[in-house]
């Protein structure tokens, strides 16, 4: 069920990314204002985040994880409704902010329930049952897509929050006990943050997350324009490839889930890290050089797979030192990579819808700064024992 709900994410950008070409169509909008609708729901995203967990480690966390998902359901009917482009992407923003309580409230559950090696391995438990969205939101778009338009995806997004809605009624309790919460309100909760970026290794991990999440969405928001506009994709097949990419991201936390025990999360993090470089590099590499379809295929699933080793290693780097405050701590990682990924993401479609050299320079760029931080606040900033001999129960080094 937690899954379910920190999949809203997925489910609200890439379920009608096979109709977004259609979406600029409709609403007589350009390439880059049509991009601009999957921006708001990221920048949503992660203004959502920042609102949810700290209200929640004062206020509890099912009472507003239930509001989040009516007003999820709501906006995704208004999404379906909307006139033009703009109310479009001003409607995407609510409704990314509406998403984004499943998000970190399920990241803070987790931490109230859990901790040491078993918190590594549910994180990964996680992001594997959430790695479905991906692989199915956008096969379902694109078949919704012989039966209906885009505005009918967002009629199916509002169905499918409906039944969230029900089940975490019945199926979700309340994890944070009175007692635990934060007994200054919410200010007290806000002033939690200034103290977990006062942590360097906490930022590392963080920002470490948000560039590999940066080239995530530079893919996610290029490559319908790329694969369709330039390759000659057809929206089934885009659907069909980028299922394949997210089954990836699948292989990927199960790998983390089966080493991290071995290893530890520090060295599958800086794995992670350096396969989302080399993927980047591949994807620059065969646009820059006109080498056609496979390679830049073969790039795209090399960059987006890595996240199922960096999300849930990250995760728990950074939510392990903090079980006080979960839920602050969970909304400053999940700000970090959609709000950074959210702005980004224009920038794919400066070039126009036939040029892919912007998405390739952003996604390596941000990789690279990845691997940037990794060495200087995570490796580097270390004064504990090496990776694979520290028990995710400790708590982080302290700050840098």
């Amino acid at each position: 069920m937690l899954g379910a709900l920190s999949a809203f994410g997925p489910l609200a950008t890439d379920m009608y990314l096979p109709g977004l070409p259609s979406v600029s169509g409709d609403l007589s909008a350009s390439t880059s204002a049509a991009q601009l609708t999957v921006t708001a729901c990221l920048v949503g995203l992660g203004v959502g985040q920042l609102v949810a967990g700290p209200v929640s480690d004062a206020r509890g966390r099912r009472p507003i994880l239930l509001a989040g998902l009516v007003a999820f359901v709501v906006t995704s009917l208004l999404c379906a409704a909307a006139p033009n482009v703009w109310v479009l992407a001003g409607v995407r923003f609510i409704q990314g902010v509406a998403g984004a309580f499943g998000i970190v409230l399920a990241r803070a559950i987790v931490r109230d329930r859990e901790s040491g090696t078993a918190l590594a391995r549910t994180y990964a438990v996680l992001f594997a049952i959430n790695a479905v969205a991906p692989v199915l939101a956008p096969i379902v778009g694109g078949q919704l897509l012989h039966i209906t338009d885009w505005r009918g995806v967002f009629v199916a997004l509002a169905v499918i929050g409906a039944l969230l809605l029900l089940s975490s009624w019945l199926v979700v309790p309340e994890t944070l006990a009175p007692a635990l919460r934060r007994r200054g309100g919410i200010h007290d909760a806000l002033g939690a943050m200034r103290v977990l970026l006062h942590d360097s290794h906490f930022v590392g991990c963080v920002l470490c997350s948000a560039f590999s999440f940066c080239a995530l969405f530079a893919y996610i928001a290029g490559s319908p324009f790329v694969l369709q506009d330039i390759h000659g994709v057809s929206p089934q097949g885009y659907s069909l490839l980028f299922a394949l990419n997210a089954t990836g991201i699948l292989l990927m936390t199960w790998v983390a889930a089966q080493f991290v025990g071995r290893f530890g999360p520090t060295w599958l993090l800086a794995a992670g890290i350096h396969q989302c470089l080399a993927g980047t590099l591949i994807v620059l590499v065969s646009v820059l050089g006109d080498f056609g379809l496979v390679p830049l295929l073969v790039g795209l699933f090399v960059t987006v797979s890595s996240l199922g080793i960096i999300n849930p290693n990250a995760s728990a780097l950074a939510m392990a030192g903090h079980p006080s405050s979960a839920g602050s701590a969970s909304a400053l990682f999940g700000l970090a990579g959609f709000g950074f990924g959210g702005l980004l993401a224009p920038l794919v479609g400066v070039g126009g819808s036939h040029d892919a050299t912007p998405m390739a320079i952003v996604m390596a760029a941000t990789a690279a700064s990845g691997v940037i931080v990794l060495w200087a606040l995570v490796v580097r900033g270390r004064t504990t024992p090496e990776p694979h001999t520290l028990a995710l129960g400790e708590s982080p080094p302290p700050a840098a």
